[in-house]
């Protein structure tokens, strides 16, 4: 068996035309779609992106137990499975979360890693006598706000070494991905991850595509929306915009290169092929900039999902209205090679659902750690929050005390206690961390559910009412997908406090 998994970054699946995108052209995500199986009811799982890919490779939600941070001693992995297998897989990757405090531990999985540096805030060009005023004066003001860009200077150093299209980092990880299909495409049993930024912000795109979405914006380089409610004038939305577009679009053609080379060399045959993103991104919708804030409208939590497989090359162009998410994703990888699927895994393999169409769960629960638990059984979506979120009863369990970019402070650690083991744990106990209030410090405080804003239960139609304008009020329905969530959440083994501070906060029948 031979795999190729492609990973795009915080793709809104309603801008391609697959998924009914109307506002851009993505020609290659509509060849992908003619020769794959497309999932239309596939979510995230845990959130942001290191919370994510941990799901992806242990198969289990993270964000009921921690929120940022490594892989822990006890999670299986799937690269690391694969291996008992003489599975080599190898990640390509410029997603540089990989190599902050938080997300060490996850590359280092695979046999193998090739990083490409350079992208967003990636701590790569040093200027220690750097021109920075001048640099500066490029960009607009709200991308110069320490307190609500992650380190915006390191961009704006990057993007002074990033002069010609071959400079670009995603351009890079293609190409290093193809290098590795050039020297291994006839070995078998490998599994190749090329993982992008891209289209994550800042939407930063070669001159070439940029100008074929001109607006009416003359003013300084706007590419990095804040992690905020819309408040910006139309001609800076129309540029934001604009420029996610551009990237997108930048992104469709790296991926009509693979496309390309699987045509080329025949890979179709023996070669299975999925491409995904880690979460959406909302664009103004709900006028809301990002993520990490706001709810998990649609435009975050339902996302693209590609599967091509040789076995089933005659489904090309069908679709799957199962009800799937990224938890599922790592026990397919197991299947793909014959590899034992560990009890610990709630996700569910989705090479069943190739051969036909049917449902492998009722529901599928979604959240960031400390914030609202969230569900949706393809038809309604309930974000349910604790009813306090200032004053909740919250801690971090983990053996790798570490945030996104930094060590747990001594401090954290001084009341900390062993508690455990988990279901999952493989009879470790593990740390017991209090979480201390981050709202008061100039970055990533927006990780923290005190930062968290539109906090109060809601449920939508989302069959209905796609755009989840109005919400729902019917008491049968929101007593049932109570019930189900208090039920996933216990079927995760999630701490005794999270069980009470979400009962406290709902009806339950």
């Amino acid at each position: 068996m031979k795999t190729v998994f492609i990973l795009f970054d915080s793709v809104n699946r309603l801008m391609l035309e697959p998924y009914g995108g109307t506002s851009l052209k993505t020609p290659n995500f509509k060849r992908l779609e003619e020769k794959c199986i497309t999932f239309d009811t596939h979510y995230i799982g845990s959130m942001p992106c290191m919370p994510a890919r941990r799901d992806m490779q242990t198969g289990r939600h993270s964000f009921l137990h921690r929120s940022w941070g490594p892989m822990e001693p006890f999670d299986n992995s799937f690269p690391e499975i694969l291996k008992t297998k003489d599975v080599h897989s190898h990640l390509v990757s410029d997603h540089y979360h990989y190599w902050e405090d938080g997300g060490a531990t996850y590359h280092t999985r695979y046999n193998s890693h090739e990083f490409i540096r350079g992208q967003e805030s990636d701590p790569w060009k040093v200027m220690l006598e750097s021109p920075i005023d001048r640099i500066r004066e490029k960009y607009h003001p709200s991308q110069n706000d320490l307190n609500s860009m992650q380190n915006p200077y390191n961009y704006m150093i990057n993007r002074e070494f990033i002069r010609e299209e071959k400079d670009f980092p995603s351009v890079q990880c293609f190409k290093e991905g193809i290098n590795f299909l050039d020297q291994n495409r006839n070995a078998n049993n490998w599994f190749l991850q090329i993982e992008t930024f891209d289209p994550h912000e800042p939407f930063f795109a070669p001159k070439r595509i940029k100008e074929k979405f001109q607006t009416s914006y003359k003013g300084p380089i706007l590419d990095w929306p804040r992690y905020d409610r819309v408040t910006e004038s139309q001609d800076e939305i129309e540029e934001i915009r604009s420029n996610y577009m551009a990237l997108l679009c930048f992104c469709d053609e790296l991926l009509g290169q693979m496309l390309d080379y699987f045509d080329k060399h025949n890979m179709w045959k023996d070669t299975a092929l999925i491409v995904g993103t880690d979460h959406g991104f909302l664009l103004g919708e709900h006028d809301w900039w990002a993520k990490n804030r706001m709810p998990l409208y649609e435009e975050i939590s339902h996302i693209p999902l590609f599967f091509y497989h040789p076995h089933f090359s005659k489904k090309g162009g069908e679709h799957r209205k199962s009800l799937t998410q990224t938890i599922d994703l790592m026990p397919t990888f197991l299947e793909l090679y014959g590899a034992p699927i560990p009890p610990e895994v709630q996700g569910n393999s989705l090479v069943p659902i190739l051969q036909a169409d049917h449902s492998s769960r009722t529901a599928s629960m979604f959240g960031y750690w400390g914030g609202g638990i969230n569900i949706t059984d393809g038809k309604y979506t309930y974000f349910c929050y604790p009813k306090d979120m200032l004053n909740q009863d919250l801690y971090q369990y983990t053996l790798m005390p570490t945030h996104m970019t930094k060590l747990f402070t001594v401090d954290e650690l001084k009341s900390a206690s062993l508690a455990g083991p988990f279901d999952f744990t493989k009879g470790l106990p593990v740390l017991r961390v209090a979480h201390k209030s981050k709202a008061g410090t100039k970055t990533h405080s927006f990780h923290f559910p005190e930062k968290m804003e539109d906090t109060v239960n809601t449920v939508y139609d989302i069959k209905n009412d796609p755009g989840q304008t109005s919400p729902i009020s019917d008491k049968k329905i929101i007593d049932r997908l109570n019930n189900e969530l208090i039920q996933l959440i216990k079927e995760n083994d999630a701490p005794k406090e999270t069980i009470i501070r979400m009962s406290e906060s709902i009806r339950i029948n």
